[in-house]
């Protein structure tokens, strides 16, 4: 059987660098006997005692707050069917993966070989001692529903079904605030639900309670219309019987206000569209083709509102908005169950959450000026920063109103700081930097492209539309490596040194010489130039040819940096050229400067390299804090350096009062808020995040990017270029594939920003 490439992309994606998508590591010292003895025998018994004297301690010993199980039977797996309990592993694995990256939850992934309820229901219960919430998963209907029910009344931790309820609470806040946009009741709206399994049934529930009104409910399945006088109805369906005279979805489409697909794709018709109400509701959530393409709904009816679960259309409904937020608020106040109230809390903070401003790098990542409520924009999207410290404070606070929180929060204010904590892992950043690339993607020139791992970002940036690659190099080897690697799309390859490009190399060649010819360049040597991938490219994005040019991969840096600088210099008005590497940190990204370009900064260019780092950070969506590092704190050492940093703090204090920075500062003081307001009460840095550091020269900040790197695996984006006139961005010697997957992104961004 053929494997296409996208196949073996996702084979290799699940099998690579090991087995799998997730893992257990320590989370405490294990360096010393000591450590192990404290970890097991005999220190272990301690607080086992402890736990078997009241079971409450397990909460304060061990992960079980904030563990939860991802368990499944494998019997309704995405679009895949009954696939089995292996089968099922890797999407488990993935809603683990799902879980820790946007709310910081552990996951143990559980497959159960059982598909009777009695089965699944003693098996988890007999394993629940170890986890402080279940996640059901991938369960079919009618089971799904028993299932849960019986584990939510024999557990005392939170049970839920995130098929059944994810898309409820999701399409729920989704439908509060496009009723309200469409200026209508929701008592009162006429809704069709197509399909009539655990997520519908869940959804139609939901919103009944919501407001609706069941008699205004026609649901339908593959047979039709479910009416009340038809002999094949489950319990399940029975619920949402009408004994109105309709017998098909197109009848029932005709004069409906609100339409929810959660069956199959393409079922619904541009006539059905036409025929609904004034102002229709239209949410096609079956994926990944939903019951009518989006384009074909908005050009039918100028007046709809449409939803789909698609990430390329706007609002989408994903569950990702709800379930790692929820059990978040839910575990945090120790929560016997999620129960009604809790999942309407959600639902209503997230529809509220769609009103507010939007924060910045959400508006970088989608390329608009301001997304604002309205028909495009009814829910938050899943990159909102915001979701971690907004949905699950409004679940912990529903549990607590109703009763079933046992550890209930008293200090708002500080478990709202505690989430914005968990926000720390830089891979938030990555995605929104490739999203805002794809927005408009540019031409980007890979400089060194007849290498292998250059040939291979060229064509991960070209497959997932981050930019459109301009391949430089010897044609007859890129066109190997491409033939091997199957980057089979057409793209543009250009080798420098053929005679073909003869009339372009005299070409740059003449415009060099026109900008050098007084400092010591003569026109052959200008044109003999051309030969060299470098100088080629740097023309080339001098002419507009291309957009951005990424280089460095083979050489060193000092020698790809001079052609740059010569041949396109820096920016109008800026002074000093300078790098800065963003380190995707478990604190959350740090960027560091200057990294690789001035060697021994004056106060003046380091001021200058702060004021360019810090647009750099506006430009990522952050607000800059910074702090320019010593080995002393304000003033202790009068050594020249210490002396430098201080003169460019002051400088910045006078001429840029509103930049939030101080120094010099040692990096501990500047990165432990609690040991600086102790120490330096005074300091401007007193309470505030620092995401930027500046070093007093080149030694320091190189080796600190490559010990973070080395020693603690911290990603890193970088260098990037500062104060260029044109998008140009050299890597380190040796760059991995997916460094310079993120470097092309950078260049792309870049490009966008002075294209503007």
């Amino acid at each position: 059987m053929s494997i296409s490439k996208a196949d073996q992309e996702a084979l290799y994606y699940h099998s690579h660098p090991k087995p799998g998508k997730i893992e257990v590591v320590p989370t405490t010292k294990y360096a010393t006997q000591r450590d192990l003895s404290l970890a097991y025998s005999p220190g272990v018994a301690v607080p086992c005692m402890a736990i078997a004297a009241d079971k409450k301690e397990v909460y304060k010993y061990t992960s079980k707050g904030n563990l939860v199980a991802v368990i499944t039977n494998g019997s309704a797996v995405l679009g895949l069917g009954n696939i089995g309990p292996e089968a099922s592993k890797p999407v488990m694995e993935g809603k683990g993966l799902l879980f820790k990256i946007f709310a910081d939850i552990d996951v143990f992934d559980i497959e159960v070989d059982a598909n009777d309820v009695d089965s699944f229901v003693n098996t988890v219960k007999a394993i629940a001692p170890t986890f402080g919430g279940i996640n059901l998963e991938d369960i079919k209907s009618p089971e799904a529903f028993e299932i849960e029910r019986r584990l939510k009344e024999e557990l005392n931790i939170p049970v839920m079904h995130d098929d059944q309820h994810g898309t409820a609470i999701i399409s729920g806040a989704a439908l509060i605030n496009a009723v309200e946009l469409a200026k209508k009741d929701l008592s009162k709206v006429q809704i069709v639900v197509s399909g009539a399994g655990a997520a519908a049934i869940s959804c139609a529930r939901l919103y009944i309670k919501l407001g609706a009104r069941i008699e205004n409910v026609v649901m339908t399945d593959s047979k039709g219309v479910i009416r009340k006088d038809r002999a094949d109805l489950s319990e399940l369906k029975a619920e949402f019987a009408t004994d109105k005279d309709l017998h098909t979805l197109e009848e029932a489409m005709d004069g409906a206000d609100v339409f929810i697909g959660l069956s199959h794709g393409n079922i619904v018709t541009v006539e059905m569209i036409k025929s609904m109400a004034k102002d229709p509701i239209v949410f096609a959530m079956a994926n990944p083709d939903p019951e009518i393409d989006y384009e074909t709904a908005i050009n039918t009816r100028k007046d709809i509102i449409m939803a789909t679960g698609r990430s390329d259309h706007p609002n989408q409904v994903n569950n990702v908005l709800g379930f790692p937020f929820i059990f978040r608020g839910a575990l945090d106040v120790r929560a016997t169950v999620i129960n009604e109230e809790m999942k309407l809390a959600a639902v209503r903070a997230l529809a509220d959450l769609a009103k507010t401003s939007v924060p910045e790098q959400v508006n970088i990542v989608y390329d608009e000026v301001s997304l604002s409520f309205g028909r495009d924009y009814i829910i938050p999207k899943p990159i909102d920063p915001r979701l971690i410290y907004e949905i699950p404070p409004a679940v912990a606070k529903a549990a607590m109103d109703s009763g079933v929180a046992t550890e209930p929060i008293t200090d708002w204010a500080k478990y709202r700081d505690e989430l914005m904590e968990r926000l720390g892992s830089g891979n938030k950043v990555i995605r929104m930097l490739h999203n805002r690339a794809k927005c408009d993607p540019k031409r980007v020139i890979f400089a060194e492209a007849d290498q292998l791992d250059v040939l291979k970002a060229a064509q991960i940036v070209h497959d997932e539309g981050i930019g459109i690659p301009v391949l430089l190099g010897n044609k007859s080897t890129i066109k190997n490596l491409k033939e091997e690697i199957g980057f089979d799309a057409e793209v543009a390859i250009i080798d420098p040194k053929e005679s073909e490009e003869t009339a372009r190399r005299n070409r740059f060649g003449e415009a060099y010489w026109q900008a050098h010819k007084r400092k010591g360049i003569k026109l052959n040597d200008a044109q003999r130039a051309m030969r060299g991938r470098n100088h080629f490219g740097a023309m080339m994005l001098n002419v507009g040819e291309a957009d951005a040019l990424i280089t460095g991969y083979t050489r060193n840096y000092a020698t790809v940096i001079k052609p740059m600088l010569e041949l396109i210099g820096p920016a109008e008005g800026v002074t000093r050229v300078a790098a800065s590497n963003l380190m995707l940190t478990k604190k959350g990204p740090m960027f560091l400067a200057d990294t690789t370009i001035n060697i021994d900064p004056t106060a003046e260019h380091l001021a200058k390299i702060s004021q360019l780092t810090a647009s750099l950070a506006k430009r990522f969506g952050m607000s800059p804090v910074i702090a320019m590092l010593s080995f002393s704190n304000f003033g202790a050492s009068n050594s020249e350096n210490a002396v430098k940093i201080s003169k460019a703090i002051k400088y910045i204090h006078k001429e840029y009062p509103k930049v939030i920075i101080d120094g010099e500062l040692q990096a501990d003081f500047a990165l432990n808020s609690a040991l600086l307001r102790k120490e330096f009460p005074f300091s401007k840095l007193v309470d505030q995040k620092v995401n930027v550091l500046i070093f007093p020269n080149l030694d320091a900040a190189n080796i600190t990017y490559k010990l973070m790197k080395e020693l603690y695996k911290a990603d890193s984006i970088g260098p990037i270029m500062l104060g260029m006139k044109k998008p140009v961005h050299i890597l380190q010697l040796g760059s991995s594939v997916d460094e310079m997957v993120n470097m092309a992104a950078v260049a792309v961004i870049d490009a966008q920003t002075k294209s503007k």
